[in-house]
């Protein structure tokens, strides 16, 4: 069987379409992490200044969350240099998973903060400190770290939404819980400055642990799926969306992986009403024309069978019924 010239060229051009894509992509997702990384070295070394100079332990706690910022967008730079979207020898099936990869680091980075936040405070409840003190530039400075954070997180969704990145939407999550972060130690700040209530800082610095804490399950719960090969789309709505094309008699052994919008793995049987193998192939092809065009980038691998067979297995994990005849 052979497909036309024609045929071939398309096929072509689209795929080198798709990859120029993904390459302007990545450079837009490395662009968004080389500045957020400045911009979050800026904001740890403000917090650390005052940290230090108020001795405050929530805003030390808010500036060690803010090295995990730094932390991630460098691990977020080297999982996108490694994101190729050209399937090669050793990865037939892409490189799309390192990104989901870098994200679960973000989730890890999360988890560690949080660890060392509440176990600083709880030493911090047992142990005679200094009181903290604070004034009026320091938290001008720290008015100044909070507009930054806002800017990188809105920034960061804004553009990860745009360009379907994990890597982005997971650092931004992470910069907003900084902000919600900073506005509560703040907040701790100024009681201390007004009305000298130094336990605030211990108190607020037990919240600030659950919003990292919060932070790394949300983080966790959007890439786990794509790691472990969860179902992408139910079978269903893949037969439904296939029986719409002509020549299709059935479509059942169903399974389906990866993320609607980036790249999606499928397979199934297929049943035609064509007699003869090039038929049955345009069929095919058109059945996987559709699938794109309503799923987004997808990679099918279809089994042809013919007229006469009956399937009514759905699914690979549904029990096997036998295979009637036609």
């Amino acid at each position: 069987m052979e497909s036309s010239p024609k045929a071939h060229s398309h096929n072509h051009d689209h795929h080198d379409h798709g990859i120029r894509l993904s390459s302007i992509r990545r450079k837009a997702v490395r662009r968004v992490l080389s500045w957020t990384l400045a911009l979050n070295i800026t904001v740890v070394i403000l917090k650390l200044i005052v940290g230090f100079g108020t001795g405050s332990l929530s805003l030390m706690a808010d500036a060690l969350h803010s090295v995990t910022d730094s932390i991630n967008n460098v691990l977020g730079l080297v999982t996108n240099q490694l994101a190729a979207p050209e399937p090669d020898r050793e990865h037939p099936y892409g490189h799309q998973k390192f990104e989901a990869v870098g994200a679960l680091g973000i989730a890890a980075f999360l988890g560690i903060a949080c660890f060392e936040i509440l176990t600083s405070a709880i030493d911090r409840i047992f142990q005679d400190v200094d009181p903290v003190t604070v004034t009026t530039i320091e938290l001008g400075i720290l008015v100044i770290v909070l507009g930054i954070n806002i800017f990188v997180a809105f920034y960061e969704r804004r553009v990860g939404m745009r360009m379907d990145s994990p890597i982005l939407i997971a650092d931004a999550h992470h910069t907003m819980s900084d902000v919600w972060i900073t506005l509560t130690v703040m907040a701790g700040l100024l009681g201390i400055q007004l009305f000298d209530v130094q336990w605030l800082d211990i108190a607020l610095a037990f919240p600030v642990a659950v919003l990292v804490l919060s932070s790394a399950w949300t983080v966790l719960k959007q890439n786990l799926p794509w790691l472990v090969d969860e179902m992408a789309i139910a079978p269903e709505a893949i037969q439904a969306t296939v029986m719409e094309v002509p020549g299709v008699v059935n479509c059942h052994s169903i399974a389906s992986r990866g993320m609607i919008g980036r790249k999606v793995f499928m397979e199934m049987h297929l049943i035609v009403s064509a007699k003869d193998v090039e038929t049955a192939h345009a069929t095919t092809e058109a059945v996987e024309a559709h699938l794109a065009k309503t799923y987004g980038p997808v990679r099918a691998s279809i089994h042809i069978e013919p007229p006469e067979y009956v399937s009514n297995e759905l699914t690979y994990y549904e029990e096997h019924l036998p295979v009637q005849p036609g």
